[in-house]
């Protein structure tokens, strides 16, 4: 039997460059509509305006992105990538609550900087969730916290600690935002993030005031997850804990 039509099939090489000439098409476009958002803002950000603006044909937004939605969370993650590469990150701070501080003054200035993104990434209750930026931008703030329980200086529990510093602020720049120029105040600021310190940490580290919360909670963090502890034995002793740490 003769044999049938050859089909050319792409070779790795030639599927590899396709694959990066795409991705380049992407980061040309994500850049087109991160700029057209902070000039002229989200009603701008239609797909034939950066279609123009990235130099494609507007069906190669669909093809990349899905939808206008698709583009406008890939704008959030570029978002993301760019505060979680503004972090700076001291693992060996010998000042955790003005390391707090920096921290939350960083988030807040990022934001006042860059309004129109800002409010992309966090103007959405459900925006960030699938982000690996943004939870690489969380777990910094995790070890932060970590390090308040590790010293003492943690008044709340690690995870509603996490809540209030994430909260308040997204609450500051975002209320920022909603004012007209002649009412924003920089003492709001601040007073929003000095109750955020107040309500976390302590004045002076718990543990020197030998209070069985404070001790609970520093002993929690402080306990590696290696042990020579059982199962049943680390699960009890947490129980413990966790119970001691809520009575304070």
């Amino acid at each position: 039997m003769p044999d049938g039509p050859k089909v050319d099939t792409p070779s790795a090489a030639e599927s590899e460059v396709a694959a990066d000439a795409r991705e380049l098409t992407r980061h040309r476009v994500v850049e087109a509509a991160a700029d057209l958002l902070a000039r002229e803002g989200r009603d701008a950000v239609t797909t034939r305006a950066v279609a123009a603006a990235a130099g494609v044909q507007a069906p190669a937004i669909y093809r990349l992105f899905g939808d206008k939605d698709g583009l406008l969370e890939a704008v959030a993650e570029h978002g993301y990538d760019a505060f979680l590469a503004a972090k700076h990150v001291d693992a060996h701070s010998r000042h955790p609550v003005e390391d707090l501080r920096a921290g939350w003054d960083l988030a807040v200035e990022f934001g006042l900087t860059n309004p129109e993104l800002y409010a992309l990434m966090y103007g959405e209750p459900k925006r960030g969730t699938t982000s690996a930026a943004f939870h690489a931008g969380m777990q910094i703030l995790v070890g932060r916290i970590r390090r308040l329980a590790a010293g003492g200086w943690l008044r709340v529990d690690e995870k509603l600690a996490a809540a209030l510093i994430h909260a308040t602020a997204r609450g500051a720049v975002l209320t920022w935002l909603s004012l007209p120029d002649d009412q924003r105040d920089p003492a709001l600021l601040t007073a929003m993030r000095e109750s955020m310190v107040a309500a976390v940490t302590h004045e002076k580290p718990a543990v020197q005031d030998a209070g069985p919360a404070g001790a609970a909670r520093t002993l929690r963090a402080l306990l590696p997850e290696q042990t020579t502890l059982s199962s049943a034995e680390q699960h009890l002793l947490g129980e413990w804990l966790d119970r001691l740490a809520s009575d304070g």
